[in-house]
């Protein structure tokens, strides 16, 4: 679908697309979209020869999978290969994208914001700048849960000016859950405080503590590559990260996906803003449902479909076009 035939077709409905980011990856995933749709592996082929390797064995295989500067165009290239499925079989066209984190790129190619190509070149870029900004072991990621926001920002800021380095709240995820990231011995300061504090705390099997100060160096080198990257407004608005908004111009874009590395993703604030402008199902457009999961808490949110599979692409795209009075 042409960008103009698909921004003309999602200014009419009640739905949006929420593309996961990392930590969604599963080993084998869209195997089974594979078998019945020659697009997703000829999706995979088209990022595999930009980036050089095989995304393809990699999702599949595993080998490598974990790897941030793997993962990252394995993810993108997944979440794209499924919204073309969508698209294919007559699915509604979104009146908004979001993504998480990682997600937020893959939204902006389903905008048309950017190609699929300059992407995955950008996310494994991205995967490898942020690898390489804090040595393995020094950084550290956790989800804190059942505290208040401002109760989890104080006990990082407290934690912070022990002069051991940084930790700071990275995603705010939905009401009472947020991650952290920072330096690995003040994540589990925190982490303990939120425990006396009668909260829970998980840490992250992650290797790079994203959306945090110590991204900033990644974020510099980062900013010069999109700066050369072919970049155009989204054809259907796409909810950025750092201040849930959408941008008006391609230099705020630009400005604001290198803020992303370093500051906090705001994923409450951006649910928020898809019930305030009237959506009520969204699709979440990647391996899993973490993203559907946080929706169905909303009030307004009538229902929020996982699609990684056959038959949940088809009861999602068979329930939007009835919602949205498609079909009867």
């Amino acid at each position: 679908m042409s960008a103009k035939r698909l921004e003309q077709a999602a200014q009419a409905t009640k739905t949006a697309f929420l593309f996961p980011g990392q930590g969604s990856q599963k080993v084998g995933m869209l195997a089974e979209l594979a078998e019945q749709f020659g697009v997703v592996k000829e999706t995979f082929t088209e990022a595999s020869e930009a980036v050089g390797f095989d995304l393809w064995n990699i999702a599949q295989s595993g080998e490598g999978l974990n790897q941030t500067e793997n993962t990252q165009p394995v993810l993108l290239t997944a979440s794209v290969a499924m919204w073309r499925v969508w698209l294919d079989l007559g699915g509604v066209a979104p009146k908004y994208l979001a993504g998480h984190s990682l997600g937020e790129y893959s939204a902006l190619v389903a905008g048309n914001a950017i190609s699929l190509a300059d992407a995955a070149k950008l996310v494994h870029l991205r995967g490898q700048l942020m690898q390489s900004a804090v040595p393995q072991g020094e950084g550290a990621m956790a989800a804190i849960l059942g505290l208040e926001d401002a109760q989890v920002v104080a006990l990082c800021q407290a934690a912070s000016q022990t002069g051991q380095g940084s930790v700071e709240a990275a995603n705010y995820n939905a009401n009472g859950q947020v991650v952290i990231a920072g330096a690995a011995a003040l994540v589990q300061e925190v982490m303990a405080q939120a425990k006396e504090q009668s909260g829970k705390a998980i840490a992250l099997p992650v290797s790079v503590p994203s959306h945090c100060s110590l991204m900033k160096p990644a974020a510099e080198q980062f900013a010069q590559a999109l700066e050369q990257t072919a970049i155009e407004l989204p054809s259907i608005p796409v909810i950025q990260n750092v201040n849930a908004a959408i941008a008006r111009d391609v230099t705020a874009l630009r400005q604001a996906l290198t803020a992303q590395l370093y500051e906090s993703v705001q994923w409450t604030k951006t649910m928020q803003y898809l019930q305030d402008q009237g959506i009520q199902y969204v699709a979440e457009c990647g391996p899993g449902n973490v993203l559907a999961n946080l929706a169905k808490r909303l009030p307004n949110i009538e229902k929020a479909f996982p699609i990684d599979t056959q038959s949940r692409m088809e009861d999602a795209l068979n329930a939007i076009l009835v919602a949205e009075g498609k079909i009867a």
